[in-house]
C-alpha cells in the first residue's frame, strides 16, 4: 500500500507538479467556487456581482496595490541605517511583517465593515436590526489595538529567543545516569 502511494506521489509530481492532496484542495476550492457562483445565478444577481467582482480587482491592482507598496517602501526605507560590523552578526529578526500582518488585517476589517464602523448606514442598520452603530468604532479600535498588541508580543517573544544563548550540553540530561553529587 506504502508503495502504490509513493507511486502515486511520484507520477502526480511528474505529470501535475505538486503533490496528489494539492491538486485534491485545488479540485474542492474549484467546487465550492461553482457552487457559489451558481447560488449568485440562481439569485439572479449575477450582473452586480460581477461588477463588484471585475470593480474590485481593478480598484485593487490599480489603486489599493500601488498604494501599499509605496507605503511598504517607506516604512522600509531609512537612510540614516547604517550597519556596524559588530551589529551585523547579531542583527535583530526583521520587524516589517509584525507590522505587515496586524495592518493588513485591520484595513481588511475596516473594509468590510467601514459603513457601521463610520456610522454611514446608521438610518438603515437601524431599521433592519434594531441596533445602534454607535459600538462598532470602538471594538474595530479593540480589535487593531489587540491585533498590534499581539503582533508585538510575538515579536518580543522571537527577541527573547533570539537573545538566549545556544546550550549545548551544558545542562543535565534528566533521562541519563545522574552526575557526581545527583543522588
Amino acid at each position: 500500500m506504502a508503495s502504490r502511494a509513493r507511486a502515486l506521489r511520484q507520477w502526480a509530481a511528474g505529470r501535475y507538479g505538486a503533490d496528489p492532496l494539492h491538486l485534491l484542495a485545488l479540485l474542492a476550492c474549484f467546487t465550492l467556487a461553482g457552487y457559489a457562483a451558481s447560488r449568485v445565478v440562481v439569485a439572479g444577481i449575477w450582473v452586480g456581482f460581477v461588477v463588484w467582482f471585475v470593480g474590485a480587482a481593478i480598484i485593487h491592482d490599480l489603486v489599493l496595490y500601488p498604494l501599499y507598496a509605496v507605503a511598504d517602501i517607506a516604512v522600509r526605507w531609512r537612510p540614516w541605517r547604517r550597519v556596524r560590523p559588530s551589529a551585523a552578526l547579531s542583527h535583530p529578526p526583521p520587524w516589517i511583517n509584525y507590522l505587515r500582518v496586524p495592518l493588513a488585517l485591520s484595513a481588511l476589517l475596516l473594509l468590510v465593515w467601514f459603513p457601521l464602523i463610520l456610522r454611514l448606514s446608521q438610518d438603515g442598520y437601524r431599521r433592519s436590526v434594531a441596533l445602534d452603530t454607535t459600538p462598532y468604532l470602538g471594538r474595530w479600535l479593540l480589535v487593531t489595538g489587540l491585533l498590534f498588541a499581539g503582533s508585538a508580543l510575538a515579536y518580543a517573544v522571537r527577541l527573547r529567543r533570539r537573545a538566549q544563548p545556544e546550550r549545548k550540553g551544558s545542562a543535565a540530561r534528566p533521562d541519563g545516569p545522574p552526575g557526581p553529587g545527583q543522588g
